[in-house]
């Protein structure tokens, strides 16, 4: 496929290939004859060439071959484009873009992760009409635009594979000679990387989440443990409070008082008493219980 590499002054050849037939072979030229020539039958190919080829040269190509026994004429053969490149347009200019990056750094190698889009920008505002996008190990470009306004072309590869990795760059075709190019532009070489994966990282995640979840519970039931044992003291020093409240009255027990018969009570004087418990804390602010009164019996007359 000679749409790229055939420059101006190049030798180009054209081969035929048919049945084993003798026939007359043409060559049409945009259309019209333009050269025959006689095939023998133990032939199976027939070839045109241009010696020196010039811009009358370039354009599209057919064959077919005619019978005389028995006596017909077959159809014509799939288009081939011959599109001469001519060094006095000047190659476009490029720009690469990719994650958000915008580079026009000339013939460099980018490397991209798996699954981006990467564009490629070409221009010539001067001559550029229709804008080809070619990759290396490619006869036929890979991609084609005709701007409306002509200029510029934007070239869009979505979700990159390693497929994908190889040298691009740009040409494009004169305003009114569509088989007229350019010289290729700068290239930029695209490498397509696969990050990498982890088998366990999904079971990692899980695992991770369940014991977040379970030092979740556990966190919550003890906050929840800790008001109950708040509102429980609580309530109980209120009880004691209600109980034990300052400047209520303390019933004396009858119980702890002391009898005196009434016969023995003469000559007698008889005076209250505090029985002080020993104790080894310090009293607190709140009121505590009146300790019992103990009668004891003083004699001040002399001995009986």
């Amino acid at each position: 496929h000679p749409s790229q590499g055939v420059s101006l002054g190049d030798t180009v050849t054209l081969r035929c290939h048919l049945p084993r037939l003798a026939a007359w072979v043409w060559l049409y030229h945009d259309g019209g004859k333009t050269h025959n020539k006689y095939k023998d039958k133990e032939l199976d190919a027939v070839e045109f060439s241009f010696m020196t080829t010039s811009w009358k040269h370039a354009g599209t190509y057919r064959c077919q071959y005619h019978l005389s026994d028995p006596l017909g004429t077959s159809e014509k053969s799939d288009p081939v484009e011959l599109v001469l490149t001519d060094a006095r347009y000047p190659p476009p200019s490029v720009s690469f873009s990719f994650e958000g990056h915008v580079m026009t750094t000339i013939n460099i190698s980018i490397h991209v992760r798996r699954g981006s889009n990467v564009t490629i920008c070409c221009w010539n505002w001067d001559y550029g009409s229709a804008f080809l996008l070619h990759k290396g190990g490619h006869s036929a470009p890979v991609q084609r635009q005709d701007p409306s306004g002509g200029g510029m072309a934007t070239f869009t590869l979505f979700g990159v594979t390693p497929a994908d990795t190889g040298t691009y760059s740009c040409s494009y075709r004169p305003w009114g000679y569509p088989f007229v190019s350019s010289s290729l532009g700068d290239s930029v070489t695209l490498e397509v990387t696969s990050p990498p994966t982890h088998p366990g990282a999904n079971g990692e995640s899980r695992g991770s989440l369940v014991v977040a979840v379970a030092g979740g519970c556990a966190t919550a039931l003890a906050f929840i443990l800790i008001l109950i044992i708040f509102f429980l003291l609580a309530a109980r020093r209120g009880r004691i409070q209600r109980t034990t409240s300052p400047g209520e009255p303390l019933k004396s027990s009858k119980a702890n008082e002391l009898q005196v018969p009434p016969a023995d009570n003469e000559g007698l004087t008889y005076t209250e008493l505090q029985a002080v418990t020993p104790s080894f804390c310090r009293p607190g602010p709140s009121a505590v219980p009146q300790p019992p009164v103990i009668y004891a019996q003083l004699g001040f007359g002399e001995p009986h």
